[in-house]
């Protein structure tokens, strides 16, 4: 964790007051693509910093937040199978499907374990030669890698009872669909660090190109933050589009190759469900034909048909950054981290317990 230097910080904020001074307009609103850029953001009081006008919202990029409940319906009823122990992350054990969530049926018998990493699913695999090891891997670009990994030991390593039920997405056809959509009003994006750590600096091109806002990599410190912002205000008042990075200790341009290709070699692109999107094309990660024996749909023909249903949550216009918390009848009453009734208060990546956690209840 980098020191905070509180000086600097404040340079930051009064230059960004000297900005929107100069050039008074319209609100402005921000972008952060990243559900860990969300809650640094409330941990660190940064939205108490800015002026009025400058509005911060949250993005799609909480991997659980955007998982779809139809995939614990399906994780739910593998678990329910005999001889099968789920492995997944412990965020989500507690995310709500259609009717129950993952720690109900671990109450009821299920045999459901908590993992750090799919690494720890093939010593699992290995002392449970009987039972179908299945990892849910739900994920972006910065988890696809290590679940290529996890998979790639399996075959070399002979196991032939561990598999994953695929929730991997990709980030940047979610962004594309935010600006698809007739109410954003998004006017510059905050990037995350360590998705580009993966992808390279390049995979942004297409926002300024094709939207013409811009967009700035950032860390997760709070003056990694602040410097974004204070970069995005500097663009959007002057009404210049593109791609700044500024977290140069992580991101580079390349990004890192043997991730990509490791990716590149186990999955390919699907067309995937995102909560709040629907389906977005060629968004999610499938394993590639020479992997299919990992692939727990393929081995059982796992299919839940799509909830069409309405629970009254508000997760899903969260995430696509046209709601907030505060907006949604549940929250903080029927909805609290004890009681969740939708991921954004599961996750500790997810913007609903960030408010509920920090305060802004409004």
């Amino acid at each position: 964790m980098v020191r905070r230097d509180f000086n600097k910080e404040k340079e930051i904020i009064q230059n960004i007051n000297q900005m929107i001074k100069k050039n008074p307009r319209r609100n402005i609103v921000l972008m952060e693509v990243c559900g860990t850029h969300t809650v640094s953001i409330f941990k660190h009081g940064i939205r108490n910093m800015l002026p009025e006008n400058i509005k911060l919202v949250s993005g799609p990029g909480c991997p659980v937040c955007v998982t779809p409940a139809e995939y614990l319906d399906q994780a739910i009823d593998l678990a329910k199978g005999k001889d099968v122990i789920i492995c997944t992350f412990g965020d989500m054990v507690r995310v709500p499907g259609t009717k129950e969530t993952l720690e109900d049926a671990r109450i009821q018998g299920a045999e459901i374990r908590i993992v750090y990493s799919p690494l720890d699913c093939l010593d699992i695999a290995q002392k449970n030669l009987s039972k179908r090891i299945v990892f849910l891997a739900v994920g972006f670009e910065t988890t696809a890698p290590v679940v290529a990994l996890a998979i790639k030991h399996a075959e070399d390593m002979g196991i032939k009872n561990f598999f994953i039920l695929s929730g991997l997405k990709t980030i940047f056809p979610a962004i594309r669909k935010v600006f698809n959509y007739q109410d954003s009003n998004i006017d510059g994006l905050i990037c995350p660090g360590h998705v580009t750590s993966i992808t390279g600096e390049r995979a942004y091109d297409f926002i300024p190109v094709n939207f013409g806002i811009p967009c700035v990599i950032a860390g997760f410190e709070a003056m990694d933050i602040l410097k974004a912002v204070e970069i995005l205000i500097s663009k959007v008042l002057f009404g210049n589009a593109g791609v700044w990075n500024a977290y140069k200790r992580a991101g580079t341009v390349e990004g890192n190759q043997k991730a990509i290709d490791l990716i590149s070699e186990v999955f390919e692109p699907a067309n995937d469900s995102w909560r709040g999107f629907g389906e977005i094309a060629d968004s999610g990660l499938r394993l590639a034909d020479e992997y299919k024996i990992f692939d727990i749909r393929e081995i059982l023909g796992v299919d839940i048909p799509k909830w069409t249903g309405d629970s009254g949550c508000l997760c899903g216009d969260i995430i696509r950054g046209i709601k907030e918390p505060f907006e949604c009848n549940l929250f903080g009453k029927a909805c609290t981290p004890h009681n969740p009734k939708g991921p954004c208060m599961v996750s500790t990546e997810g913007t609903c317990a960030a408010y509920f956690k920090f305060g802004e209840r409004n």
